[in-house]
């Protein structure tokens, strides 16, 4: 619930981090950044929303929007970087030891899959929450070239950034947009959803529509 409440409400809970910690605030939200991204056990941390209420924050000139930028890709690519280093160090190990509920073709059939697609799997997973904290590890995890996988992500981590930053600094200082940001950031929610969720249905039906085998 407490996290429930600080998604829901988050400019609010952002201007008590900065009455109350001052210049400390960017390293609050530089932190949650790197942790959605980087810990792959912590997916549910605000991230688009987050971005949104900044730029809103940034635009009343609460905060500044010269820092905020560098700042949120730096840590968003870093936190990648991290994830993909823990999914490929687990993967190595897996591969030779794998744990009883890990199956080892589950893991080749990864690998094959981040040769064919990895590049743009990394670039959209971005701007789709709680998919984009599991992609970097699957993308160690499954051995993706390190040289491909930071050229997609830094181009990923580029435009989430400058995207939701930048629309909530276009948009979050208008009137009707302040009044009702809880509704706001839902919106923004949902539409960072509605690529995972036209993927599933494609998957969905593209399973239904495949001959049962014999």
């Amino acid at each position: 619930m407490p996290l429930i409440d600080f998604i829901l409400h988050i400019d609010r809970h952002l201007l008590l981090f900065l009455h109350t910690y001052g210049q400390g605030f960017y390293a609050i939200v530089f932190a949650i950044v790197f942790i959605e991204t980087g810990l792959v056990f912590m997916p549910f941390l605000p991230g688009d929303s987050l971005l949104f209420a900044c730029g809103a924050m940034a635009a009343t000139r609460a905060i500044d929007l010269h820092v905020l930028l560098p700042g949120f890709f730096f840590f968003a690519v870093l936190g990648d970087n991290v994830n993909y280093a823990i999914g490929r160090s687990l993967g190595a190990r897996w591969s030779r030891q794998p744990p009883r509920f890990f199956r080892l073709d589950y893991l080749h059939s990864t690998e094959r899959y981040f040769q064919r697609h990895g590049g743009k799997t990394v670039l959209f997973a971005r701007f789709a929450p709680i998919i984009r904290t599991f992609a970097p590890f699957v993308a160690g995890a499954g051995h993706m070239p390190y040289r491909r996988f930071f050229l997609y992500d830094s181009l990923g981590g580029l435009a989430w950034t400058m995207g939701f930053v930048g629309v909530g600094y276009a948009f979050g200082n208008i009137p009707a947009v302040r009044h009702e940001f809880t509704l706001s950031i839902l919106l923004i929610i949902a539409i960072s959803l509605l690529p995972a969720l036209w993927h599933g249905w494609r998957e969905f039906k593209a399973g239904r529509s495949s001959p049962p085998r014999s």
